[in-house]
């Protein structure tokens, strides 16, 4: 099963507001044992917002939505997913429940077209304010506000893939190697990617600031087996060249 994440809103592109959903969607992934495949972002253009999600839809893909769906006229996530799939919109009976309990007598065709979805859709829980989201061939839409859509993705996750927690045997491992450059262990580097093929070596230098040491994060990913196999390979390399280094955490 693989993951993906789909953060869309003029405001991302433009740098009016700053992208939190791709980091803390690896991290709730990586929590229950699991990984994101892929990432994209999208403005709010309709045309090219429905391109985009005909091409995740057609990857089979679970996949989280950030944004796009409210009410206002540029809100227009809802509206590129029903055309992506050739759907209609309509009002979800749940969710207008829901909008209805939320906003009781204030309650208006505008905060009522919060609920309106592709034909089909389910709804998911919003617990800050009563909003749901919702979900269609395996795509959970979430809104734009962190403290709503991150407990959706949680809900979600747990809900609909607590089978997948844990269940892949997947790992990552690496050491800080001081003061040294990549050039002066790419031999060890090929060496350990021709050894483990069935694992994947990466390596992550650091441009140290004034005052800083200079470092490299140099580890495995795979099984634990191999990823083990493959760091205990990695350390005493570096110990026969003397070169300074430690676990990280």
């Amino acid at each position: 099963m693989n993951f993906g994440a789909l953060i869309i809103g003029d405001e991302i592109l433009s740098g009016r507001r700053s992208d939190k959903h791709l980091a803390k969607l690896i991290e709730l992934l990586g929590a229950r044992g699991l990984k994101l495949s892929w990432a994209r972002y999208a403005g709010d253009d309709l045309d090219r917002l429905v391109n985009t999600l005909r091409q995740t839809f057609a990857t089979g893909d679970v996949v989280f939505s950030f944004g796009g769906i409210g009410a206002t006229p540029d809100d227009r996530t809802r509206e590129a997913a029903a055309a992506a799939l050739g759907l209609d919109l309509a009002l979800h009976p749940e969710a207008e429940r829901e909008i209805r309990a939320r906003f009781g007598d204030e309650i208006t065709a505008e905060r009522l077209q919060m609920g309106v979805y592709p034909v089909g859709s389910d709804i998911i829980p919003n617990s800050f304010n009563r909003i749901p989201g919702f979900s269609i061939r395996r795509h959970y839409f979430a809104p734009g506000f962190p403290v709503m859509a991150w407990p959706m993705v949680e809900w979600v996750l747990d809900t609909h893939y607590g089978h997948l927690h844990h269940a892949e045997d997947y790992v990552e491992a690496a050491v800080t190697v001081w003061d040294a450059y990549e050039g002066q262990l790419i031999g060890l580097m090929r060496r350990i990617t021709a050894d483990f093929p069935d694992a994947t070596l990466f390596s992550l230098p650091t441009i140290a600031s004034e005052g800083q040491r200079r470092s490299i994060e140099l580890g495995m990913k795979g099984t634990a087996a191999r990823v083990a196999e493959a760091m205990a390979c990695i350390r005493a390399d570096l110990d026969a060249r003397g070169v300074e280094w430690e676990d990280k955490a």
